[in-house]
């Protein structure tokens, strides 16, 4: 079978790789669709991220979809033909983080195309994966293009999860990639009265409007909108930053209201971040990292319904033109979401 295989930054090769055989407990997909994601970006662009850097061939990918062609023999609920959302995050269940209930920060968590661990994990992007049963969500009803987007809207339902009620809160999204046009579609499923986003890129901030953005603030062009924002004891009672800038920080920390809550999910690196606001205003500061549950809940949003992500999805690329889809995907005046297809 062919996968697509990082070697170092900006050797991307389609290459084979031999096919496996499932356990009892597992089941072999045909990969549908696979979505470039930020972290695929990174490896792809720079070999690395931070101090996490690629020391062997890698192959990529974790938002894939696919359909079951083979079943272990202790396998229940998945059936040959199934279309399934398939689930990176594989935690051992045994570490003192997952039986404390953290699974997505399990100690010994394997996710698919990691350069984290040493041998890598290898990743998704490939025509047949051999998967646990239990990362398998059935999707049925979906196309594979959106089935394949579970992963990113579990990142960011956990992060609506993390800052709390949100029912009838004014909600600011920092960063109209991916992330935070998905943080729009999860605030507005958590029940937000009214939702700003701000970005650099009037093609995204488009989307944004869309898909249930009430404003949308261009920082480039006018520098000076969220000053209004600011005004008194300031507007928002939670933020989602999901654009990993410094240059966002302030300005969105100025706006929130005294006791709002900051969500951080953009990766862009260490920070500085004004403690004269947090302190004064006394905002609530928080990480959210990954998922886990979220996965099966947001295929069930979206087989239902409630979160519609067509409306991201911007382009899909043949498997041997896996390069372009990567150049692609890391323009954000074209592109939103980029998903490499598997099944031609």
């Amino acid at each position: 079978m062919k996968a697509v295989v990082i070697h170092a930054a900006g050797d991307l090769r389609i290459e084979e790789r031999p096919s496996a055989t499932p356990g009892a407990d597992q089941v072999r997909v045909a990969i549908a669709r696979g979505g470039i994601c930020g972290s695929d970006l990174h490896y792809f662009s720079h070999g690395g991220f931070g101090a996490v850097r690629l020391r062997e061939p890698m192959i990529l990918g974790h938002e894939v979809s696919g359909r079951v062609v083979e079943c272990g023999a202790d396998v229940r609920g998945l059936s040959v033909g199934d279309l399934v959302a398939v689930s990176p995050s594989r935690p051992c269940g045994g570490c003192a983080q997952c039986h404390a209930g953290r699974p997505n920060h399990c100690e010994n968590m394997r996710f698919y195309g990691s350069a984290m661990p040493f041998p890598h994990v290898q990743g998704a992007f490939r025509q047949e994966l051999v998967a646990d049963a239990a990362q398998c969500v059935p999707a049925n009803g979906l196309t594979p293009e959106e089935a394949a987007m579970a992963e990113p809207l579990a990142v960011t339902l956990h992060a609506a999860r993390r800052a709390g009620e949100l029912l009838g809160k004014r909600v600011l999204v920092t960063g109209c990639g991916p992330i935070g046009l998905l943080s729009i579609l999860a605030a507005r499923h958590a029940g937000a009265g009214e939702i700003v986003a701000t970005d650099l890129s009037d093609f995204t901030l488009g989307t944004a409007r869309r898909i249930g953005a009430d404003v949308t603030i261009n920082s480039r062009t006018d520098p000076e909108a969220m000053s209004g924002y600011a005004q008194g004891k300031g507007s928002f009672d939670v933020l989602f930053e999901c654009s990993g800038a410094a240059a966002a920080i302030a300005p969105a920390l100025a706006a929130m209201r005294p006791r709002g809550v900051v969500v951080q999910l953009g990766l862009g690196g260490d920070m500085s971040l004004p403690m004269g606001l947090v302190t004064t205003k006394e905002l609530d500061l928080r990480g959210s990292f990954r998922f886990h549950e979220e996965f099966a809940e947001g295929v069930a949003a979206m087989r239902a319904g409630r979160i519609d992500v067509a409306p991201l999805l911007t382009h899909t690329v043949g498997l041997d033109e896996a390069r372009a889809g990567f150049e692609l995907a890391g323009d954000r005046g074209r592109a939103i979401k980029v998903q490499i297809r598997f099944d031609a």
